[in-house]
C-alpha cells in the first residue's frame, strides 16, 4: 500500500474584518470533509484553541497555506500579516478586505481624527465628559494595559506583505474557495504568483442573463428602491448604478441573479486597474444630456458616488485616501 501523501498545513487569520470569509470557510458544507481530510489546521483562532505563541514557535515556513482575510487597520494586523507570512509558504489575501481595503477602508475617507471624535467624542450615543481616547499604554498597579495602535490609514495585505494569491469576494463564494484549495493540494498548475484566483478575467456584464439594448442612455440615476424593477433588464438601463461593467466575474451574478444590483466586491478585470475610475467612465458614457448643467443634475442623483464606486477598493485605488 502506497503512503498517504501527508497532509497540508492550513491557517486562517482576520485583520480589520466583519468575519463573513472566516464564516464562508465553514459554508463549504460536505466538502468540509474534503478540506478535512487534506489539510490539517495549524491555526484558526476564531474557530480553535491557538494562540500567537504557537504561531510564533513555529519553525518558518512551517505553514503551508494562508487564508488571510481582514485588512490592515493597526499595528496587531501588521504584526500578525508579517508574523504568517514569516512562517507562511503560500499567502492568500482571502476576500475583498484583505485583497482591495473592503469596507474597513471606506475610512480612508476620514483622517484618525476624525473618527476618534465621532466615535468618542460625537456620536448620539456616547457620553464622555472627560474626553478620554483609547491609549496604546495605561499603567495600574497591576502592571501595564496595552492595546494595538490604531493607524491613519487602512491598508491593503500586499501593502505590507508579499502576497502569493489574491482570493476575491465579499466574501468569496465557497465553491471557488473548494476549487483552489484542491488545486493547491493536488499539485495542480498554479497560475502565477500575484495573479487573483477563484475569478475569471471577464466583467460580471459578460455572465448577466438580464436584457441589454443597443440605447443605454438615461436622464435620472436611481437608488434601487426608488423604482420597480422589472427583474428582466439591466440594472444601469433602469438609471440604477450597478458595478457590472468594472468587476470581475467568478461569483454567478449571485446578487444580480437575486434582484440586486453588483456592487463590485469581487474587484476589477487585470484591464481596469481601479474599478471607480472605470465605472465613472462607464456612467459618463450614459447620461442623455449635453448641456453642463443638465449633465450635473443628473449626476447629482448618485447617491454617495465615492462610497459606491469604491465601496470595497479604496486603499487600493488610484485616489486612495482623502487630503485635507
Amino acid at each position: 500500500m502506497a503512503d498517504q501523501k501527508p497532509k497540508i498545513k492550513l491557517a486562517v487569520y482576520w485583520g480589520a474584518a466583519c468575519g463573513g470569509c472566516c464564516v464562508s470557510v465553514l459554508d463549504v458544507h460536505e466538502a468540509l470533509f474534503t478540506v478535512v481530510e487534506h489539510a490539517d489546521l495549524v491555526f484558526w483562532p476564531i474557530a480553535l484553541d491557538f494562540k500567537v505563541k504557537d504561531v510564533e514557535a513555529m519553525p518558518d515556513g512551517n505553514i503551508d497555506v494562508t487564508l488571510f482575510n481582514g485588512a490592515v487597520r493597526n499595528s496587531e494586523n501588521e504584526h500578525m500579516a508579517k508574523l504568517l507570512r514569516k512562517k507562511t509558504k503560500v499567502l492568500v489575501a482571502y476576500g475583498s478586505c484583505a485583497h482591495m481595503g473592503g469596507i474597513p477602508g471606506l475610512a480612508n475617507f476620514s483622517g484618525k481624527s476624525e473618527i476618534f471624535r465621532r466615535s468618542y467624542f460625537d456620536s448620539e450615543s456616547t457620553k464622555n465628559p472627560d474626553k478620554v481616547l483609547p491609549q496604546t499604554k495605561y499603567k495600574i498597579p497591576e502592571g501595564e494595559l496595552t492595546l494595538p495602535e490604531f493607524y491613519e490609514d487602512v491598508k491593503t495585505l500586499d501593502q505590507v506583505v508579499d502576497v502569493d494569491y489574491y482570493l476575491p469576494g465579499c466574501p468569496p463564494q465557497t465553491e471557488r474557495l473548494v476549487e483552489v484549495f484542491m488545486a493547491i493540494v493536488t499539485g495542480a498548475q498554479l497560475p502565477p504568483k500575484g495573479s487573483v484566483v477563484g475569478a475569471r478575467d471577464k466583467s460580471q456584464c459578460d455572465e448577466c442573463e438580464r436584457k441589454k439594448s443597443d440605447n443605454k442612455l438615461i436622464k435620472k440615476f436611481y437608488r434601487p428602491w426608488q423604482i420597480k424593477d422589472d427583474g428582466e433588464t439591466c440594472f444601469l438601463e433602469q438609471g440604477v448604478i450597478c458595478m457590472g461593467p468594472s468587476t470581475r466575474c467568478g461569483c454567478g451574478v449571485r446578487c444580480i441573479k437575486g434582484n440586486a444590483p453588483c456592487r463590485g466586491c469581487y474587484g476589477p478585470s487585470s484591464e481596469a486597474k481601479d474599478p471607480g475610475a472605470k465605472m465613472m467612465s462607464a456612467i459618463a458614457t450614459m447620461i442623455d444630456a449635453k448641456d453642463d448643467a443638465e449633465i450635473e443634475k443628473i449626476i447629482e442623483d448618485i447617491d454617495d458616488p465615492a462610497g459606491t464606486f469604491y465601496r470595497f477598493s479604496l486603499p487600493s485605488a488610484i485616489i486612495r485616501k482623502k487630503i485635507s
